[in-house]
């Protein structure tokens, strides 16, 4: 390696921030148990109601409440601060997927519902869709050539 490059790398090393590993993943633990804990109190709360609902029912409306409040939150740029802060602890619960809706739809919500909004809402979570419905597809047939290969 040449000396110019030796001498950039050096200057890399020192001038690049420490990272802080143990931080970093205290902080995305407590923060996504935490909305875990939310989501597990509303499903409390909505399986003690009396209208006794199924446990299908309540989990849909646990999933729709965690929705809402990601995209509230996000609409009024709470959620980015609190991913800022807690990194993927705020993105692997569902309110990342509803966090990556909402966020590329209020960026360009200036051109218009249509072009704007509407086709920017799944400029991130699309290709996750895609993929998550995909791989399921090619799952269920390797799952049904081998179901059918030792029946």
């Amino acid at each position: 390696m040449s000396e110019p490059n030796k001498r950039y790398l050096e200057l890399v090393s020192k001038k690049m921030p420490k990272s802080r590993h143990l931080t970093t993943m205290f902080r995305a633990f407590w923060t996504g148990g935490t909305i875990c804990m939310i989501g597990q109190a509303f499903t409390d709360l909505y399986s003690s109601l009396p209208a006794a609902l199924p446990e299908e029912d309540v989990s849909a409306l646990t999933t729709i409440t965690l929705i809402l409040i990601t995209a509230v939150l996000t609409g009024i740029g709470v959620y980015d601060k609190i991913g800022a802060y807690a990194g993927a602890g705020s993105i692997v619960p569902i309110t990342g997927f509803a966090n990556s809706v909402v966020s590329p739809a209020i960026e360009h919500k200036r051109e218009g519902v249509v072009l704007g909004l509407c086709s920017n809402m799944f400029s991130v979570a699309g290709p996750v869709i895609v993929f998550g419905i995909s791989s399921s597809v090619v799952v269920g047939i390797i799952v049904l050539i081998f179901k059918g290969a030792f029946v």
